[in-house]
């Protein structure tokens, strides 16, 4: 069990104390004095490895049934004996332009606080820090771990939907460059940033609803008073899903006018092409009139008639020339 425990301590009175190496023991100690609380964190345990834990814990089969596979979309669950909820951190990694995300779950009961953790993005070791130099927060018990954990997972949301603001404003700066660019290239990079920003809301999007519940209801396990701090989570979600809306629609806008510039751009293609069949098509046709077998033919009758000829399809085509490209065909 030692390499899937990333941490365990008891807090009391929003202090780390050293406890038993023994879950249980450990736990006893923590509910027999009232003010404290034991916080386990795990990280992507097997299900022999959690089983361990679970049974100490008490926790619900099914809840350890959704942490252990880890494909979950964000909810909050209120089972007899703990409160489980989970949430999809994001990561933004800048060398691919890549938003990946990771699973977090919390399960919240009388005492003790166990997170587990699979993938990338969960801040757990940088929110158990924070939390450690505000006694004053910890002190409110495993309340204060569900809230900060929600609050660094949302601020997170804010951070990378500022990132993909700053590719999508570089995308629009390629697709409206005066040279245009790879028209494939800049197609599969807006469908790129599509996935990303829709990787993005099925992390995001989901919280809402399990946000909403502990802002508008009274949750067991949760401290009525943490009410006023779970709505600050939900306005910065709500900020978060309202930038992540704006980014998708913007996207679509990109996409149908680079669409709608491929289309102009093959227009002025097939107008040049068409410009150039058209002086083509004069010195044809002149020259296969005069090709005809005629009793009179210029070239035998008259001795300047060949030159003739062609200065006036060489003069036909020059007007045409001008006249195209005053019209901008050309």
């Amino acid at each position: 069990m030692r390499p899937v425990i990333v941490d365990s301590a008891i807090y009391r009175s929003g202090r780390r104390t050293k406890g038993p190496a023994d879950l249980s023991d450990a736990l006893a100690e923590a509910r027999a004095t009232g003010d404290a609380f034991l916080w386990v964190g795990l990280h992507e345990p097997t299900e022999a490895e959690f089983e361990h834990v679970s049974d100490e814990f008490a926790l619900h089969p099914l809840a350890v049934e959704d942490a252990l596979k880890a494909h979950q979309r964000p909810k909050l669950e209120v089972y007899d004996d703990s409160l489980f909820a989970v949430l999809k951190p994001v990561v933004y990694e800048p060398e691919s332009d890549k938003v990946s995300s990771g699973e977090l779950m919390v399960f919240i009961g009388d005492s003790f606080v166990v997170t587990v953790r699979h993938g990338v993005g969960a801040p757990l070791k940088a929110v158990r820090q924070r939390l450690e130099a505000d006694p004053d927060v910890l002190r409110h018990g495993p309340t204060s771990v569900l809230y900060a954990i929600s609050d660094a997972v949302v601020d997170h949301y804010i951070d990378v939907a500022g990132e993909l603001q700053v590719d999508l404003e570089e995308l629009e700066a390629d697709v409206f460059a005066p040279s245009g660019g790879n028209p494939a290239r800049t197609a599969e990079r807006i469908y790129t940033a599509k996935r990303q920003v829709l990787e993005f809301r099925r992390a995001s999007g989901p919280l809402a609803g399990p946000i909403e519940r502990l802002v508008t209801s009274s949750v067991p396990f949760v401290h009525e008073h943490a009410v006023p701090f779970f709505r600050d989570v939900q306005d910065h979600l709500l900020r978060a899903n309202e930038q992540v809306e704006g980014l998708d629609r913007l996207l679509s806008d990109v996409l149908s006018a680079h669409l709608a510039q491929m289309g102009v751009r093959q227009n002025d293609d097939m107008r040049k092409i068409s410009a150039w069949a058209a002086m083509a098509a004069v010195p044809t046709m002149v020259a296969g009139i005069y090709g005809m077998n005629f009793a009179h033919m210029p070239e035998l009758r008259w001795v300047w008639s060949y030159p003739a000829v062609l200065l006036l399809m060489a003069g036909i085509v020059a007007a045409l020339y001008r006249l195209f490209k005053r019209r901008g065909w050309m």
